[in-house]
């Protein structure tokens, strides 16, 4: 990788050739116009012309209807050094890995269990997992964790690929790790740390591996065959990789990586794209999926926790985990204005990470330039995956487009025309 360029790869003239659609609806039927798709999709067009990922996987889906749902780019085989003669076109149904897009997951399979009774969220760590109190860790609670106001933000120590791969090794170390500040006192995002914490909080109180408990409790009820921490062995050969792209100015990208998640970036890339990765559990970043079906789980929670008929869980927990923790402050891991949920992260007015005017809006970002979101106000549910692990590039104003053209092709709907967040028979004060 150059280190003094822009890092990009190729790009063929002719977009349609590496373009690929599955299972779109008409625009009418998510109350759209096929002028309003035409300028999303061009905007998504004019981000992959600037060569800073390989792939992007696109779903998008209005009043639970598919407007979009497309992949353009390449599985493997393109990177800043060039396209490769044995690059594979991907598909809208190749899976990728959400990195921190995961959180949400995990988070709402924690939230599934104190809807059952099984947990309180207000219970400290170490009521579940003693060996979480030592170090001045004892009051520290799940909610704690779940608004990333833990007070472990990172792994105190070198973060290698080995670490990463060894689950009961980054426990050990967790367990014994004094906090940087007061449980509730600061909020810094958990990068993987909270993640791991919680991954065993599910195994210890149900007994089940976490992903049997995900596949039961959402992947095969949603009919998502590849929606889990991981990859099985014969879906490898399918898997989009990930490439390092865009400015990568030591003391910029690799200073501020190692701040927020203790690596840097070719890391990130390295852990992503090695079978073992795919072999173990990272709760906070490695559910590998496609653009579909993490549009689906969104879909799910923006329907009051339905799909199909299927009540995953209830309208009750959408609203409490999608409820905000604090107004926008300044992330001290992510440096950066933010706002939190108990596990997603939240849009803003005027402007928030989902795009201009969208303060109803929860979801959560991945690394880098992953976001999945739902926005009750559009009726919306949007997945947009990409393999380029560009953080400085020439690609952030298209991103920035891509994110007004949805906000603006999908305008807000009228509070009497939208469909309820909180199931038909309920309202936000019947749940408050």
């Amino acid at each position: 990788m150059k280190i003094f360029s822009t890092n990009t790869c190729y790009v063929p003239h002719d977009l349609s050739q590496i373009t690929q659609a599955k299972d779109e609806l008409s625009p009418d039927q998510g109350g759209m116009t096929q002028a309003q798709i035409d300028k999303i999709w061009r905007s998504i067009e004019a981000l992959y012309r600037t060569g800073n990922s390989p792939l992007i996987g696109f779903c998008l889906r209005r009043q639970g209807k598919i407007m979009l749902n497309r992949s353009i780019g390449y599985t493997r085989g393109n990177s800043a050094q060039g396209l490769a003669k044995d690059a594979v076109i991907a598909t809208p149904d190749t899976p990728i890995c959400l990195f921190s897009a995961s959180k949400i997951i995990t988070a709402m399979l924690i939230h599934m269990l104190d809807e059952e009774g099984v947990i309180n969220l207000l219970d400290p760590i170490s009521y579940y997992i003693p060996e979480y109190a030592q170090n001045g860790k004892r009051r520290a609670t799940i909610f704690h964790l779940l608004s990333h106001r833990g007070g472990i933000p990172k792994v105190d120590t070198e973060v290698t690929p080995e670490l990463l791969f060894d689950r009961q090794e980054v426990l050990k170390r967790l367990y014994a790790a004094h906090p940087v500040s007061y449980a509730g006192s600061r909020m810094a995002y958990h990068a993987v740390t909270a993640g791991y914490i919680l991954g065993e909080l599910i195994e210890r109180v149900t007994g089940q591996d976490i992903r049997d408990f995900l596949d039961e409790r959402i992947s095969k009820p949603m009919n998502m065959p590849y929606f889990n921490f991981g990859l099985k062995n014969e879906l490898r050969d399918q898997v989009a990789l990930n490439y390092p792209t865009g400015m990568h100015p030591k003391l910029g990208t690799d200073a501020y990586l190692n701040h927020a998640i203790g690596g840097g970036l070719q890391l990130a890339v390295d852990v992503t794209n090695d079978h073992r990765f795919m072999d173990t559990v990272c709760p906070a970043g490695n559910i590998y999926t496609s653009a579909e079906q993490a549009g689906r789980f969104f879909e799910m929670l923006l329907s009051g926790g339905q799909y199909q008929g299927k009540q995953i869980m209830s309208a009750e927990t959408v609203f409490r985990a999608t409820l905000p923790t604090s107004n926008v402050s300044i992330d001290h891991t992510l440096l950066l204005p933010m706002r939190y949920a108990l596990g997603p992260m939240l849009g803003n007015n005027p402007v928030g990470i989902y795009g201009p005017m969208t303060g109803q809006a929860f979801g959560h970002m991945g690394f880098s330039n992953i976001l999945c979101w739902a926005d009750p106000e559009r009726d919306i549910s949007v997945s947009f995956l990409t393999t380029g692990k560009s953080v400085l590039g020439t690609h952030l104003p298209a991103l920035a487009k891509v994110l007004y053209q949805i906000s603006q092709q999908c305008p807000k709907i009228p509070k009497s025309a939208r469909r309820s967040l909180f199931g038909s028979d309920k309202t936000e004060t019947d749940l408050v």
